[in-house]
């Protein structure tokens, strides 16, 4: 069964803007976010349990990423949470 073509987009950029938003944006986001947790609770507790919720949640933001219709905004919005990761971290430490 072929794709429906109205979700396929025949712009390159956009393409790539999505694939990369879905791996490394995603990638990002999941370590800004564990690293926050890290950072205002227990070390240990949030290490053992991102073993499985960070791997969930990179597969959940990659399924976002794929399903948004722009690829740099998805990026804006992966760089922006990270940046709001970041700065939690950062006043948690």
């Amino acid at each position: 069964m072929p794709a429906n073509s109205k979700y396929l987009d025949p712009r390159v950029g956009h393409r790539i803007a999505k694939i990369s938003a879905a791996i490394l944006g995603g990638l990002l986001v999941t370590l800004a976010f564990h690293l926050a947790l890290a950072a205002w609770f227990d070390k240990t507790t949030v290490i053992i349990t991102s073993t499985y919720s960070a791997f969930i949640l990179w597969v959940v933001l990659m399924m976002v990423a794929f399903m948004a219709r722009s690829g740099l905004k998805i990026w804006g919005i992966y760089l922006a949470l990270t940046l709001i990761f970041g700065g939690l971290t950062y006043l948690g430490l």
